[in-house]
């Protein structure tokens, strides 16, 4: 299923985080909090501003970005799990 998002709405795959932490410890499933850190999947056209005019995003696809953990909703498709949020919720690009 192809999904576009509208507007300044991105599509985003969490990446899963380490499973141990750097002094060799595993961090069992339960204890773990949500990834927020994901690849851009899809990105809208961009909203448009007081004057009408589209305002490009500041992300592409393929971008590996930050976000807040609290930002964004939990959606599924084709049964995998993606975030789709406002591309203010982006925190930063990695690189």
């Amino acid at each position: 299923m192809q999904f576009k998002p509208l507007f300044n709405n991105i599509l985003v795959q969490r990446l899963d985080e380490e499973n141990k932490t750097a002094g060799g410890i595993i961090i069992p499933d339960t204890a773990k909090e949500k990834p927020s850190k994901g690849k851009v999947i899809a990105v809208g056209e961009g909203a448009f501003n007081e004057t009408g005019n589209r305002v490009p995003l500041q992300v592409a696809v393929g971008d590996i970005v930050m976000f807040s953990k609290w930002g964004g909703t939990d959606i599924k498709l084709d049964s995998v799990d993606y975030v789709i949020m406002k591309d203010t919720d982006v925190l930063g690009i990695l690189k």
